[in-house]
């Protein structure tokens, strides 16, 4: 299996398949590469070079202690993306993986990009402050970490319901959708969990944002339980210059993977990655 060696010898796990113009794509917490399955065959499919990592501490990278932190894994990223000698890249988050592709531009520019897409991503800020009153308490993270800390299997049982709009009437959500966001998150380990929880909740990355001189398309669900719109998508889209914006009326946070929901983004990823 294909594997890159970080500046601190940590080895991350990616897929690379098809050629043509290189999309990256960042999972989301707490998933890895395979969560981007669909997306992948789709581009490479389509003309295009289709290649995603699993994060340190997810999936088939390594189990480190400690960097889990989004200046690590935005270095992580530039080292894969200079160790394939990628150009003209367009930079592909969900959720988790977009504080990590906006905080990839805030350290390394943007010489190597050509686009960028943002879905249901975490940027601006998560954490509710006096500043960014929209966002989520603190409260709420700390019960996301003890409930890793408790019984992490069960954990993510339950947290795939909100996750995809389980819970929600009409729902096209499978159990195959909850089984695999079951999978993925049993493949993460209990330290990047809990420590991913203290950085995606409390990073601020509107600077970030700032830096962003790239087309850039965010997409985000009214009806996220995970992420909600009015702190991330609604702000994401005021900060970045050249940005276009589409709001999927009832979309959940796991648009790419829910039936009904994921057709409507591959048309729309696609249609981006072609103008």
């Amino acid at each position: 299996m294909p594997y890159v060696a970080t500046r601190d010898g940590t080895q991350i796990f990616f897929y690379d398949w098809g050629s043509g113009p290189p999309v990256v794509f960042s999972h989301g917490w707490p998933l890895n590469a395979d969560a981007w399955h669909d997306q992948l065959k789709l581009v490479a499919d389509n003309g295009f070079r289709a290649i995603a990592h699993d994060r340190r501490g997810h999936g088939r990278s390594s189990q480190t202690w400690d960097g889990y932190d989004f200046d690590t894994f935005a270095d992580d990223l530039n080292d894969l993306i200079t160790a394939l000698d990628l150009t003209g890249v367009t930079l592909v988050a969900h959720s988790m993986g977009g504080g990590e592709l906006a905080r990839y531009v805030g350290r390394h520019g943007t010489s190597r990009l050509r686009k960028a897409v943002l879905l249901s991503a975490i940027p601006p800020l998560m954490l509710k402050t006096d500043a960014n009153p929209e966002g989520t308490p603190q409260e709420v993270f700390d019960q996301l970490k003890a409930g890793i800390l408790a019984e992490r299997s069960q954990f993510w049982r339950d947290s795939a319901e909100s996750f995809f709009g389980a819970n929600r009437p009409g729902n096209t959500v499978t159990q195959g959708n909850k089984d695999a966001f079951w999978l993925m998150g049993m493949a993460e380990n209990i330290q990047a969990g809990v420590l991913c929880v203290d950085a995606f909740s409390s990073t601020d990355f509107t600077e970030d944002l700032r830096q962003f001189d790239i087309p850039t398309l965010v997409v985000h669900g009214d009806d996220d339980q995970i992420v909600p719109i009015a702190a991330s998508g609604d702000k994401s889209s005021q900060l970045i210059e050249n940005c276009s914006y589409k709001v999927y009326e009832g979309g959940s946070h796991g648009i790419a993977l829910v039936p009904g929901q994921k057709e409507r983004f591959n048309a729309d990823l696609l249609e981006f990655l072609r103008t």
